[in-house]
């Protein structure tokens, strides 16, 4: 079993920021699987399926970013995994827009979301894959929890179609193909 979290913020201010590309990719990829999230559990809006034969729970922490390591791990104590067993989907500002960025383990990268989680789980080694959201020209927050210009918001509905690709090949055990696939800019083909 294999736990996918979606990084993002709650409520409708948020919605469609950079900071919730995580909520988006998870949405996108519940619709590509057939997985109805829906349900309210330890803090986050959760759904389970199978993707790649194996079970899956898809989640999108209520907790806000700066606290989504409470959230996922009461999800991961309830479903007794590993850090093994979960893969964080969250944003990235030092990529350019687009561009996709899979890792199976490595440091927060001064992002609040994975700085919890990993200070949560007490463990770095945690799938990612991280959207770039491109650099900020001026104040980080004011970037992030701004909306996508209508070119950057193509360049993302072009990243985040191969969530289900992605996810398909790192719950399958080939988190390298898909970084040899998928760790590339958008205009590379």
């Amino acid at each position: 079993m294999f736990l996918i979290v979606g990084l993002g913020n709650p409520g409708r201010e948020y919605l469609d920021t950079r900071h919730n590309v995580g909520f988006e990719a998870v949405d996108v990829l519940a619709a590509e699987k057939g997985i109805s999230i829906k349900k309210i559990k330890h803090q986050a809006i959760t759904g389970e399926g199978t993707i790649a034969g194996e079970k899956v729970i898809l989640a999108k922490p209520q907790t806000y970013m700066n606290n989504s390591g409470i959230s996922v791990r009461e999800l991961m104590n309830f479903y007794k995994l590993t850090p093994d067993k979960l893969i964080v989907i969250y944003d990235e500002a030092a990529l350019p827009t687009g561009k996709v960025r899979i890792k199976p383990s490595g440091s927060d990268g001064g992002h609040n979301g994975m700085k919890s989680i990993i200070y949560q789980l007490g463990s770095q080694d945690i799938a990612r894959v991280r959207f770039g959201i491109g650099e900020a020209s001026g104040d980080l927050v004011n970037h992030v929890l701004g909306k996508f210009t209508k070119e950057e918001t193509a360049m993302m509905i072009e990243a985040v179609k191969n969530m289900p690709e992605i996810i398909s090949l790192i719950v399958g055990g080939n988190i390298s193909e898909a970084m040899n696939r998928f760790n590339r800019s958008v205009s590379e083909g």
